[in-house]
């Protein structure tokens, strides 16, 4: 495709803005000999429009909280937004709050695209650079986390006002985006709710890694997202400014449904070599096409990271100081609300909690039989009315996952009901902890929950909420054999190895109700990591913690809940309601002599975050006769019974029966740990 370019002197601002972008993409990827430069050279124009005109956006104030979102969900053309974050004049924003005194990307971090500690990492990381609003680059994720700010956005609007809160979400996706499942899972959840404030914008470039995409994707992608309830408009030329502009203002002007909008583009623009080929979707141009390219750009040929005079005034003049303008309103708006609320957003912005949200999380009789999904929700019923920005939503199973409010506190969130507090996401596991994902990253506090089977689906959500730093409640019930009848199919098995192993995850277990209670006195002021909170269909009893210790030890992770006279000989290790059977074990073993410690260990990841004389005092290396009993996976537990030790787990699938037969018949049983630590012990 030929393109002939005014000569870098001749050419408008506009122009020479946009060609700024595509060149300092280009030099950025060549020099790293690494990336991904087709879509930021075929999207420029729209990216300029967007932020010059449309995108409600102050670089001097880049976490300003009406602001817009802008995703780029094709997470693979990070220096689209990494060269546009730097022409903007983005500042960098500390994790303290603080706005520092640079740019979140400088010249020099794009020279050093895709190196190490640069703030220009292969695809945008939202808690490394300031300006991208959400981690993306697994295809799918940015469309699917948009619609959690999109709704955090409208609830906002209906908690404290249009006139604080009226920002809109825009998202650009490509071909792969829409191949990946959980878009249709996001496209249809966004239909039903009609999130009016969210806009996709569909790079239609007909290009993926293996060629074109009539090998594999064919669909009529408009009718899809109309049957789903969206209005559909288009762009024809990508490099149309006024057609980008007409289809933008018809989603500015909707008030009922989303806006999908599909936009026709050549991937790797004006490369006389390599446009419309998969060539230049993941490949460097090389030096060669680049200096053609940079011709018919009408760059000079012999400049790198060239920023032209005007180009920044450009930017300043556009977005920069109608940014300004907007956010100076808006503070004027905000300090004239009454205090009470003022004090209310300023609280959810800096990710705290309001005075006395523990004042009601319930107690527990000692022998209570209560399952800990049950627990968990009555504490969370306790916690919820105390903090207004709790929203708790379900992959179809708020009964079964008993993560339900009541509903004179909470009200569903929906068309007609934007200030709820409950979410039926129906069944759409990944899309559930992707939405959470977003509205995490819009200062809400979001609990989502299904059975823990069913993480699986989920996965890639849930890892990245631990990437980027948010504090997601992945509720995950039914969480063993426990579950009984339903069969292998929904018993869990490498479910809590696999989630254990996700860096930044918090995976917690509770033995109890108590344990519930105290996991989520732990859960509530984080504001940096996601928990997996893992709960039990079946009732346990609630521990007499009279005899036994407190419960409090769960802060810690792991602790000491029962123990010998003098320095065990034995240790026996368990979580969730397997800390029943190493109690009742641990009774029988103590009448019988043996000197006993029991451990709970609900979360590794606490636990291996105390110093290690603490580790040391629950688990002293010179006991190295120990047991942990998990009705999971045993991968992993060999770091804590070591070689001498014993783990009592699943090494198969489980099978379809009640559950007592179930225990029984994998040795989930106190026998079974007596038994064990008289043959540890040569007794």
């Amino acid at each position: 495709m030929a393109v002939v370019t005014d000569s870098l002197d001749s050419q408008t601002p506009e122009l020479r803005a946009i060609n700024t972008i595509r060149t300092l993409s280009i030099d950025a990827i060549d020099k790293a000999n690494s990336g991904h430069p087709g879509t930021a050279m075929a999207l420029a124009p729209l990216a300029y429009k967007l932020w010059q005109e449309y995108l409600r956006y102050d670089p001097a104030d880049p976490h300003w909280p009406n602001r817009d979102r802008f995703v780029l969900s094709a997470g693979h053309a990070s220096m689209l937004i990494y060269s546009v974050l730097h022409l903007a004049g983005v500042k960098k924003v500390d994790h303290d709050g603080t706005i520092a005194d640079r740019l979140s990307v400088t010249l020099e971090d794009i020279e050093n695209f895709r190196q190490l500690g640069s703030t220009t990492p292969g695809h945008p990381e939202s808690h490394l650079t300031t300006g991208v609003e959400t981690t993306t680059g697994p295809l799918g994720q940015g469309v699917a986390t948009s619609v959690g700010m999109a709704i955090a956005g409208l609830w906002k609007r209906a908690a404290y006002g249009e006139e604080l809160f009226d920002y809109d979400v825009y998202t650009i996706c490509g071909d792969g985006d829409l191949m990946e499942g959980v878009s249709q899972e996001a496209a249809s959840l966004v239909g039903h709710q009609k999130l009016h404030n969210l806009c996709w914008i569909y790079d239609s470039n007909r290009i993926t890694i293996d060629g074109s995409t009539d090998l594999t994707f064919t669909d009529d992608t408009e009718a899809r997202f109309v049957a789903n309830g969206w209005n559909v408009h288009h762009i024809n030329d990508a490099n149309d400014l006024d057609e980008i502009g007409a289809a933008l203002d018809k989603f500015k002007a909707e008030t009922e449904k989303p806006t999908f909008i599909l936009i026709h583009s050549h991937i790797g623009y004006g490369s006389p070599n390599k446009v419309d080929t998969a060539d230049v979707h993941g490949n460097p141009l090389g030096a060669e096409e680049t200096k053609l390219t940079k011709e018919a750009y009408g760059w000079p040929t012999d400049a790198h990271f060239l920023v032209p005079d005007g180009v920044y005034e450009t930017w300043a003049d556009g977005v920069g100081k109608r940014g300004a303008e907007l956010s100076a309103a808006w503070k004027e708006r905000f300090d004239a609300a009454p205090a009470d609320r003022r004090e209310l957003i300023d609280t959810m912005l800096g990710g705290g909690l309001p005075d006395g949200w523990d004042a009601d999380i319930p107690s527990f009789e000692a022998g209570e039989q209560v399952a800990t999904r049950s627990a968990s929700q009555k504490t969370l019923q306790a916690i919820a009315p105390k903090v207004p920005w709790l929203i708790s939503g379900s992959a179809d199973l708020t009964g079964s996952a008993s993560s339900g409010l009541k509903e004179d506190v909470a009200g569903v969130f929906d068309p007609e009901n934007r200030s709820g507090h409950m979410l039926h996401l129906g069944v759409r596991e990944h899309e559930s902890a992707a939405s959470s994902n977003g509205m995490a990253l819009s200062s809400l506090r979001p609990v989502w929950s299904t059975y823990l089977i069913f993480s699986d689906y989920a996965r890639p959500a849930i890892r990245l909420s631990a990437l980027m730093e948010q504090p997601v409640v992945h509720w995950l019930t039914h969480d063993s054999i426990g579950l009984g009848e339903d069969g292998p199919t929904h018993q869990p098995v490498e479910q809590l190895a696999s989630l254990r192993a996700i860096p930044n995850l918090d995976v917690i277990r509770p033995a109890d109700a108590a344990e519930v209670a105290e996991a989520w006195k732990v859960i509530m002021p984080r504001t940096d990591h996601p928990t997996a909170l893992v709960l039990t269909r079946q009732k346990v009893p609630v521990i007499d913690r009279g005899k036994y210790a407190d419960a409090s030890g769960l802060a810690k992770g792991g602790y000491v809940i029962a123990d010998s006279e003098g320095e065990p000989e034995l240790i026996l290790i368990a979580t969730g309601s397997e800390v029943h059977i190493a109690l009742e074990a641990y009774e029988t073993l103590t009448i019988e002599g043996v000197k006993a410690r029991v451990v709970s260990l609900p979360s590794w990841h606490i636990f291996e975050s105390q110093d290690e004389a603490y580790r040391e005092s629950v688990l002293p290396s010179s006991v190295t006769k120990r047991i942990s009993i998990e009705q999971a996976s045993t991968f992993g537990w060999e770091r804590y019974v070591g070689e001498e030790g014993v783990a009592i787990g699943m090494t198969t699938f489980g099978a379809s029966a009640p559950f007592k037969d179930l225990q029984k018949y994998f040795g989930f049983t106190p026998d079974r740990m007596v038994e064990e630590a008289k043959t540890l012990l040569g007794s």
